[in-house]
């Protein structure tokens, strides 16, 4: 069960299941034996992932693979930055139901952006966090990036805020298979964090948390335990979050979409360095789109 820690598998989105862990016969360099063979049973903590349909007014829009917990943080975040409110005023009653088969969040909006809904339909059922399944049309795949404003964030709020991030994720201390999605003030503190077994699932929770808690946006920026999608750019810019810091790799299309929309985009965050990709500067144009700044923190 690797370095997951021990806890009651009973909370925070996940399950006991049996297991058999084995542990394979070593051998030297000339083929002896250096350790017998183990094997004995035990039990696991298991994420859990369900399917929780997005329901508004009645007509279910999206289905996603999501685990569930702070559902309501993740319906809003997902109206929001996909488009289906403008503003979270406009969703007047939200509701988690627990079906039979699955969870089914009943939000109530307003009528005109139901109307608009219904003339941008899209089918997203499938695959965990997959934010353009079922989209109808290239011009859809791609959605121009909100202008946002990047914070002057300093390499050691980045660090210190890594630093502390497995602190805030005790669904994958318990798993080992959720993303982890958190709010950092300039100094690197963190004040908000959710999770998810899909990465824009944790994100879309905690914009839906940050918009609930009415945390202001400025100077802070997202910090999430996944690669930078071109999605994740879009969502946070749609949130008017002005930096994201990803502990893995971005692609080329969130650079792109990062340089285009001012956002501050950082990736391969590890302890004592990390890669700034774009400073969040819309007015720097240099000649290679995916040029990179390698910034090692100060001890």
């Amino acid at each position: 069960m690797g370095n997951k820690a021990r806890g009651n598998c009973k909370t925070l989105g996940s399950v006991e299941a049996p297991v058999d862990i084995r542990v394979p016969k070593l051998q030297d360099s000339a083929g002896s034996s250096a350790a017998a063979s183990a094997a004995h049973q035990a039990t696991d903590c298991i994420a859990e992932e369900v399917p929780v349909a997005l329901v508004f007014n009645g007509i279910s829009h999206a289905v996603m693979m999501t685990s569930p917990m702070d559902l309501e943080d993740f319906a809003l975040g997902f109206s929001l930055t996909e488009g289906i409110l403008q503003h979270p005023d406009e969703l007047y009653e939200i509701e988690v139901v627990q079906e039979e088969r699955g969870i089914s969040v009943q939000m109530q909006i307003s009528t005109q952006r139901l109307a608009q809904l219904k003339q941008h339909r899209r089918n997203l059922t499938g695959r965990t966090g997959c934010g353009l399944c079922g989209t109808e049309s290239l011009e859809q795949a791609i959605r121009p990036v909100p202008q946002v404003q990047a914070p002057p964030l300093s390499d050691q709020a980045i660090q210190r805020a890594l630093g502390a991030l497995q602190q805030h994720q005790p669904l994958q201390g318990l798993t080992g298979a959720s993303h982890g999605a958190a709010w950092c003030n300039g100094d690197g503190e963190i004040l908000l964090a959710r999770e998810d077994v899909g990465r824009h699932n944790a994100l879309d929770k905690l914009i839906g948390a940050l918009v609930r808690a009415d945390l202001p946006r400025d100077g802070g920026f997202a910090l999430v335990s996944s690669r930078a999608s071109y999605e994740m750019v879009q969502k946070s810019c749609s949130a008017g979050i002005g930096a994201l810091v990803a502990v893995s790799a971005p692609t080329a299309l969130a650079i792109e979409q990062a340089r285009l929309g001012g956002l501050m985009l950082v990736g391969f965050a590890r302890p004592g360095r990390h890669v700034i990709y774009h400073p969040g500067n819309p007015g720097q144009q240099d000649n290679n789109p995916h040029s990179v700044n390698t910034a090692r923190a100060a001890g």
